[in-house]
């Protein structure tokens, strides 16, 4: 398995832990790259996105590419009030830190993992409650000797 995937999984596997999460309803992780949810989970739903692993810094002798690979989070709720939804986004995005500032390697996957600021949308489906999803850029720092793995 190349780096990219190693790392892929390696936050994957990491964000599985929201599962045992100390809040009344966890919030479940979906598969890598799912399709948008057509329900959302009580507790939310977290989907991550593989992203874009940009265009690496190149190091010669030997030749290494350095990525700041951007993968991205989902984090989808649902409630029946706007200040439902909120507060459930916010305490599904204060889980996440935690989870990786506990191991920001990722079991030694990357050399360094990154939260950065969440974008927030709100989705008006007719009939249902309305969604809250902040999609999370995670920057993942690793080096590689091929730019395919």
């Amino acid at each position: 398995m190349g780096v990219r995937e190693t790392a892929l999984q390696a936050l994957q596997e990491t964000l599985e832990g929201l599962a045992q999460a100390a809040v009344a309803t966890p919030p479940t992780v979906a598969e890598r790259n799912s399709d948008e949810p057509e329900e959302v989970p009580g507790g939310g739903l977290v989907i991550l996105r593989d992203g874009d692993p940009g265009e690496p810094t190149i190091l010669l002798s030997p030749t290494t590419y350095c990525y700041e690979h951007q993968a991205e989070l989902e984090v989808w709720v649902q409630g029946a009030t706007a200040a439902a939804r909120d507060a459930l986004l916010d305490q599904v995005l204060g889980l996440i830190p935690a989870l990786i500032a506990a191991d920001p390697t990722l079991g030694m996957a990357v050399d360094y993992t990154e939260l950065r600021e969440p974008v927030l949308e709100s989705e008006r489906f007719p009939g249902a409650a309305n969604l809250k999803v902040a999609r999370v850029p995670v920057i993942l720092s690793y080096d590689t000797t091929s730019p395919l793995t």
